[in-house]
Parts: C-alpha cells; structure tokens; sequence
C-alpha cells in the first residue's frame, strides 16, 4: 500500500486516525488502498492530550478517523476522543493541510440535541461549534441520533447509514417477519428497514420516567407467531432493549432479534443483553467492543461504507448515490 493517495499531480488523500478506534481505521485504510498516516498521540501524567503528525500534510485532503467514544484498550475515554479529535484537527489546519474532514461515525453528545428541562445545555451543538471552530472543513458521521444535529453545523456534514448494511445482515432469515421500531421516533427508520425485508412493521409505546430508563407499556402491530427484529441507532445500557425484547416475547413473538449501528454498551450493558432474550444482536464496529461482550453480539464492519464515502468526498463525486438517495432516515 502507499502512504497516500494521489488524484493527478495535485490532489492527495492522506489518512490518519485517534486512538477511539484504530482497528476501524485500518479496516477503511486496506480498503481504499493507502496506509494510515503516522502520528504522535499521547496522554500528559495531568490528563491532557497531545498529538503532533510525523509527516508533511502540506495541501493534502487529511482524513482523521475518530469516533467520539472510549476505547479501554489504548486508555481513552468519551472526552479524551473528542478533545484529541480537536487538537488533531487543529494540527492538521496549522500545518496547512488543504481539506481537513472529521471522520466521526459515532458523533458524541447526540442526545443532548435539545432541551429537555430549564437550564440544560445543547451538548451536540456545542461540540459542533468547537469543530467548526478549530477549523474542520467537512464531517463524515453514521446514523445520527436525530436529523437536526446535521444543523447545527454550518459546514457540509456527509451523514452515512449502516440501515441497508443492518438489513442485507438478516435477508437470510426465511420466516414471517416484522420489525419493530423501539419508539415512535425511529419509526421511519424502521420502515425503511421493514421494506428492504419486505418485513411488517410493529411499534413500541414507550415512556421515559427518568434519563436512561425506558418503560415499554404495550406493543402497537402484530407480532404474535413470528420473528421480530427490534432496530435503532445505539445500544447504551441495552435497559431499553432488554424491555422491549420481553414485550414482544410476551406479546407472543416466537424469535427476537435486535440490530443498531452504535455499540455504546455502558453501565450494565452486558448483563442486561446476556438476560434479553434475543437470539442475535448485530451492530457495527463504529465504536470498539470491549472485553467481555456476550457470545450472541456479532459485528458487521461499517468500513467498506466510510472507505467509498471517503473515495467520493476525496474525488468530488456524490457520497449519497452509495445509498441510492436513501441515507436520510429521519
């Protein structure tokens, strides 16, 4: 492979990537062809992190690789990924780099997208003024969790989706199918989904008594009889996806599957999915598993998609034709 890829004599695609998650930055490297570029990262005895890139990136389209989470095996949490992806982009602008584009499938704070109570923050706009601010010229994200996040940038934001990925993954199931959309805002999503399967389509009615506790009071659409695949965009303490697994049980589904782009998998989460009662829970790799993930987690790799998306920002071509105009899921 080249350290670079080059389009004529002028343009050239360099790659770089955070400590979140190299293992995806690899992956997307072999499939475009280029190694990933060398950079210094580390973490001060104070906490602060560092990062100087070890080559020239003098007019080249810079490509940083960093989903905003935690990863236990080079040290990093959530807030570590975001400020490293900051200070990487800052470099990268300081060194003259033409094109700066944040590689960011997982964009951290997405829930905070709103207020939901007097005196709360909008966390996500927050980090994407501080992108901006340190001067990103574009940012490649996966299945946000709402549409709106997109404005609060006033850069082009490239929002990718793993949902055909996710359902091309089950096309092999030959039962009576539905999909079940966890609550009603992800019931476009689903849909969608649902059609690609050829599926039906269920709905949960679920409340939020307190933040990250779901209570799911009864399920809306048929599933009594038949396979149900339970889809949305992250799995975080799976509480919600525990309970809503043991609804569609006892509303008479004979086999539960679920499926999500975003393995957060905090808190509880393992102990939660190993007591759900889903054959098989399929997500991405836009965030790395950590030690102990039960045996029925299997993950599909989002890196063939980010590397097209890539190849396209870098060439000027669409990056929604990849999805056929259908990447906007909200």
């Amino acid at each position: 492979m080249t350290q670079s890829m080059r389009l004529g004599d002028e343009k050239q695609l360099m790659l770089f990537s955070g400590r979140a998650n190299p293992a995806l930055t690899q992956a997307i490297a072999a499939d475009i062809g280029v190694d990933v570029g060398p950079v210094t990262l580390k973490t001060f005895s104070n906490g602060e992190v560092y990062c100087r890139f070890d080559e020239s990136v003098r007019g080249a389209d810079v490509f940083i690789v960093q989903p905003m989470c935690g990863n236990a095996e080079s040290g990093v949490n959530a807030n570590d990924a975001l400020m490293e992806l900051l200070v990487m982009v800052d470099a990268a602008v300081g060194a003259s780099a033409h094109r700066v584009v944040a590689v960011t499938p997982w964009y951290g704070y997405s829930r905070q997208d709103k207020k939901s109570a007097a005196r709360e923050p909008i966390s996500a706009r927050v980090v994407a003024r501080t992108l901006e601010a340190v001067g990103v010229d574009r940012v490649l994200t996966m299945d946000l969790h709402a549409g709106q996040l997109q404005g609060f940038f006033g850069k082009p934001v490239d929002h990718m989706t793993a949902l055909m990925m996710l359902a091309d993954h089950f096309s092999g199931l030959d039962d009576d199918l539905v999909v079940v959309a966890p609550d009603a805002g992800r019931v476009k999503l689903n849909k969608q989904f649902a059609t690609r399967l050829g599926a039906g389509l269920a709905i949960l009615d679920k409340e939020r008594p307190v933040q990250q506790v779901a209570e799911i009071t009864h399920v809306i659409g048929d599933v009594s009889g038949k396979t149900a695949i339970i889809v949305d965009d992250m799995i975080d303490t799976a509480g919600t996806l525990r309970a809503a697994g043991e609804a569609v049980v006892n509303a008479g589904a004979r086999r539960v599957f679920a499926a999500a782009t975003h393995p957060v998998f905090s808190g509880r989460a393992f102990e939660n999915l190993a007591a759900a009662p889903f054959e098989k829970i399929v997500v991405t790799d836009t965030i790395p598993l950590s030690a102990g993930a039960p045996t029925n987690v299997e993950v599909v790799s989002c890196a063939p998609l980010l590397a097209d998306s890539i190849r396209r920002i870098f060439t000027n071509d669409s990056v929604s034709a990849v999805f056929g105009g259908q990447n906007h899921i909200f």
